[in-house]
């Protein structure tokens, strides 16, 4: 058995070579270790989770209301971003995308598995966010759910936590229970700091295709730097900014710029 695993682990873990892509940015195969996790088993528990959050920000008076313009704000940068997701990720077309606006201090957002997204007050407001700032936060939370980023963090945190001879039954007999159970609550997963820099290019390339500058990925990490040194926010916490970072997004301004340009020009035409 010990022998089948090794096998398993080492088939599941070997890096494809990065997909063909014809413009844009490009980016490797993602982790196949994610395989270990049923993404329609971990879609419907994130979208438990988020409707549960839903309700409880509804019972306190948190949730805006639809027709809010800061709602219909988010929900119109959310509507020119969606249609690019099946680039990275085919099964996002059959996703049941949601946008929603919790009326909060706390400087936060993410997307879940499965589309749904969810921004504070706190992060709009409280650093002023443009609505190209608001697209680049956007297109990198819906980064994660597209490179299925959750997905392969429960899988390793599995692979420490259970025995091989589990892990065997899991993936041989198809029983997952135990798996959903030990991945705990999604909103509070931690990514990695490849995972982040992974959703920082697809969400440039996201918000580009959108018609949105991804140079304001530079002027959003400039804010959240000035603001999280003032106090510091959660979403800042949990996404290491610096300079190493806004270098970053400057080293794939080239990739994205045509991209935005391109979309941009097409907007002009049609109006």
């Amino acid at each position: 058995m010990l022998r089948q695993f090794v096998s398993l682990l080492f088939a599941l873990s070997v890096v494809a070579a990065p997909p063909a892509q014809a413009d844009g940015v490009q980016i490797d195969e993602a982790s196949r270790l994610r395989k270990l996790v049923p993404a329609e088993q971990l879609e419907q528990s994130a979208t438990l989770q988020y409707h549960d959050l839903m309700r409880q920000a509804a019972a306190k008076n948190a949730l805006a209301p639809e027709g809010a313009p800061a709602l219909r704000r988010l929900r119109g940068i959310a509507q020119r971003i969606i249609p690019h997701s099946t680039r990275f990720n085919p099964r996002a077309q059959q996703w049941r995308w949601e946008v929603n606006l919790i009326v909060s201090k706390d400087a936060n957002a993410f997307c879940m598995p499965g589309g749904k997204i969810a921004f504070f007050t706190g992060l709009i407001d409280g650093v002023k966010l443009s609505d190209d700032e608001i697209a680049i936060v956007m297109g990198h939370e819906i980064a994660h759910a597209l490179r299925e980023h959750a997905r392969e963090r429960i899988a390793k945190s599995q692979l420490t936590q259970i025995g091989v001879g589990l892990l065997g039954q899991l993936v041989g007999g198809g029983r997952y229970s135990e798996v959903f159970h030990a991945g705990g609550n999604l909103l509070t997963l931690k990514f990695s700091r490849e995972d982040e820099s992974d959703a920082d290019v697809v969400g440039l390339d996201l918000a580009a295709r959108a018609g949105f500058n991804p140079q304001a990925g530079i002027t959003l990490w400039q804010k959240m730097e000035k603001a999280g040194g003032a106090g510091g926010f959660a979403w800042l916490s949990t996404h290491p900014a610096g300079k190493d970072r806004i270098r970053e997004i400057e080293r794939h301004l080239p990739e994205v710029m045509p991209l935005y340009e391109r979309a941009r020009n097409t907007s002009q035409t049609k109006g």
